[in-house]
């Protein structure tokens, strides 16, 4: 994982949420965790990662806060620890 994808990685956990991050970026992250990514219909994505499964909205540009919220704490049930990745 390259420094850029550890920024967007803590980007997600920081507080206060941040309403800044790209998708194309956490969908970057979500492959380099090991997720596999498949589109379904209405702008939507269904991620796998270690066993745990989710469906996002496909943003354009920016998430949405809510959106963060919902990729964080996917990220939390699939106990993804961010010592493992320093910024």
């Amino acid at each position: 994982m390259n420094h850029h994808h550890r920024k967007v990685l803590h980007s997600i956990f920081d507080h206060p949420l941040s309403g800044n991050i790209e998708f194309k970026a956490v969908e970057s992250v979500l492959r380099e965790l090991g997720a596999t990514i498949d589109n379904r219909s209405k702008a939507r994505i269904g991620v796998t990662l270690n066993g745990n499964t989710v469906a996002f909205h496909h943003s354009q540009h920016t998430l949405p806060k809510e959106e963060v919220m919902r990729v964080r704490h996917f990220l939390q049930a699939c106990e993804i620890d961010l010592s493992q990745y320093p910024v």
